[in-house]
């Protein structure tokens, strides 16, 4: 892009910027002819990825600003209102980074000048409370402002339909072309009234819900330390807690407040390195049953064991398991289904149960529109397990479901791990791992997929490589999308670039039989030598 229409991009999105903080910025940087970082913010659009709108707070098309709010929520009343919708109802949510509320605001207030009706939920609130409201109000769609789990600097914009559902294409593409046709925002009429504040009573509907995942007169003893990662989770899993008659958690109080500084952890993510040591060091001085987190938006969860002397996360695909273990001890039907980077062992234990099973894409918007989905999971700690309240994943009613399992082993004198090793047992040692690569460079991750493609490698680990599948081309079950699966003897690995994150990410499995419990130590060692090579020559054949 030449200078002076870089510069005149730049001007003429300043004049209508409504927020004066990114319009200070903007003519900063204007005035200042960064050239770099103005090309950096007016190179393009911010897009639908995996889970909506996602990017760093600032100014320009390319950063989360209420410019770009304001355009995407005319674009979503557009859609709508096309498609029948002329005086719906648009409930919207937030959480509390920086900016969420502002942003819910100015959706309300575009909403609203559009002719339909929009509810905004009472304070920030758990994602999943979102989900549910969409469908308990019998709204045309909703909007959940969150950006989950990325860093403090950014924020991100979620979009349901009125099946409670995150958007898919076509739709996602059709409500972009409206985006992309609002010339400018002097054209989008934004009331300062007309939308209503919802009051608890949603919430209170929600958390009435969220006891139906339990069994009647199951046991409820299981002592928990939480975390709700300086997210918006704390009051809400509290009061299901409650409800439920599990123990009061013990907090991890340093993050148990809603931050958007999020000043404990580098990235609040409970799969990050470090993020967990808080609550870690809580577990050491109370000695509980479980470990819990929620991510900042609890749409996720994430768990933790005392294996031996110390406490250990627990893979995303190991609580998927041992959920789908225990909906179907207590007779769950329907269909069980996952993502293509989640572990097999959830289509083994559905086979054995004589359930279906289903394979999506990633992001729960796929999962979320399996027919007859009775449980859903993704292994970065999703997991849907009411359906028919929240066709999302849930880390509120998730978190009850594994404390009421913990409940049910430990009367009997056992633990998650102990179920764990039967699992393996019972269909062979499932060991998973990722290879995952932040970049500030998209064009790395670019590099090294075509690298992939235009050498791809024909054994990793010493594994022959028996099926390589190219995603962009789609499957029989599967749309395409930007990604690459390979088959191997014993192993399975998928390579795609995160829809939510500047990442390459690689998810790794090993299957390794296992005769009897006293053979799983040897099976899990030669796994994780085998995922270690795995790494290292995947690695190695993308260049990164």
């Amino acid at each position: 892009m030449q200078d002076d229409a870089l510069i005149a991009q730049a001007q003429a999105w300043l004049a209508e910027d409504p927020d004066p903080d990114t319009r200070e910025e903007l003519a900063r940087l204007i005035d200042a002819g960064d050239r770099a970082e103005l090309e950096a913010r007016f190179s393009g659009t911010l897009q639908f990825g995996t889970a909506g709108l996602r990017g760093e707070l600032g100014a320009g098309p390319l950063r989360m600003n209420r410019s770009v709010v304001i355009r995407a929520a005319a674009g979503l009343a557009a859609y709508l209102r096309k498609n029948g919708h002329t005086d719906g109802l648009v409930v919207i949510g937030y959480d509390a980074r920086h900016k969420s509320r502002t942003f819910a605001e100015d959706t309300a207030a575009v909403m609203t000048g559009a002719g339909l009706r929009a509810a905004v939920l009472p304070r920030p609130l758990p994602t999943p409370v979102l989900a549910f409201a969409i469908r308990h109000l019998g709204a045309v769609a909703g909007v959940e402002v969150t950006a989950s789990h990325n860093p403090p600097r950014d924020n991100g914009y979620k979009v349901y339909l009125g099946d409670g559902s995150q958007i898919v294409p076509p739709a996602d593409a059709e409500i972009a072309a409206e985006i992309d046709a609002v010339a400018s925002l002097t054209t989008v009429p934004r009331p300062t009234e007309g939308w209503e504040t919802l009051d608890d009573t949603v919430l209170g509907a929600y958390l009435a819900r969220t006891t139906q995942v339990l069994a009647a007169g199951s046991p409820r003893t299981a002592r928990t330390v939480y975390t709700a990662m300086h997210g918006v989770g704390k009051d809400t899993l509290l009061a299901a807690f409650e409800r439920a008659g599990f123990p009061a958690p013990v907090l991890v109080t340093e993050q148990a407040e809603p931050d958007p500084e999020f000043p404990t952890v580098a990235f609040p993510n409970p799969e990050e390195p470090g993020a967990m040591d808080l609550a870690f060091a809580k577990a050491r001085e109370t000695d509980p049953d479980l470990v819990i987190a929620n991510d900042p938006d609890a749409d996720r969860c994430a768990a933790a064991v005392k294996d031996g002397a110390d406490w250990r996360m627990l893979r995303g695909d190991e609580v998927g398991a041992l959920l789908a273990a225990h909906l179907v001890r207590r007779g769950a039907t329907g269909t069980f289904a996952e993502s293509i980077v989640s572990s097999s062992l959830l289509g083994r234990i559905a086979e054995k149960a004589g359930l279906p099973h289903e394979e999506t894409l990633t992001g729960f918007k796929w999962i979320a529109r399996v027919e007859g989905l009775r449980y859903g999971y993704e292994e970065a700690l999703g997991y849907c397990v009411d359906p028919d309240g929240v066709r999302d994943k849930d880390g509120i009613t998730a978190a009850l479901l594994l404390t009421e399992l913990a409940s049910e082993l430990k009367a009997s004198g056992r633990t998650l791990l102990d179920l764990l090793d039967d699992l393996a047992v019972e269909h062979g040692l499932h060991a998973t791992d990722q290879l995952s690569v932040r970049v500030k460079d998209l064009g790395l991750i670019a590099s090294a997929m075509h690298r992939l493609r235009e050498q791809p490698p024909t054994e990793l680990a010493g594994l022959r490589i028996t099926r390589a599948e190219d995603l962009t081309e789609g499957t029989e079950k599967l749309p395409p999308t930007d990604g690459l699966r390979y088959t191997l003897d014993g192993a399975r690995v998928v390579v795609r670039p995160s829809g939510t994150e500047p990442k390459l990410k690689c998810y790794l499995e090993v299957v390794i039989p296992v005769a009897t419990k006293a053979g799983l130590p040897e099976a899990r060692t030669r796994a994780a030598a085998l995922l270690e090579r795995i790494k290292q020559d995947l690695s190695e054949a993308a260049g990164i």
